[in-house]
């Protein structure tokens, strides 16, 4: 049986103030998706700027929270193809 994953931001995750987040589409450039997911950048009161991510079909659904670390990590995975669909 395996283990529930942990939510190593819970603790912060109720602090950021998401109401003036300023969303960014992630989409090519010159496309309109439909669907796609959109991120902010938000400014915590212990110095960190956290990236929140959500489905911009679904502004009130679940936000994801990444450290700059994280987010980093991420961003040169999408960049290095880490999650493109096979061919």
């Amino acid at each position: 049986m395996s283990e529930q994953p942990v939510d190593d931001k819970a603790h912060i995750r109720h602090e950021l103030d998401l109401s003036d987040a300023q969303w960014i589409r992630a989409e090519p450039d010159g496309a309109n998706l439909e669907d796609c997911v959109e991120y902010a950048l938000v400014p915590h009161t212990d110095g960190v700027t956290y990236t929140a991510m959500r489905q911009a079909s679904r502004p009130e659904g679940d936000v994801l929270v990444f450290t700059p670390s994280e987010w980093d990590a991420f961003v040169k995975g999408v960049q290095d193809g880490e999650f493109d669909l096979p061919g």
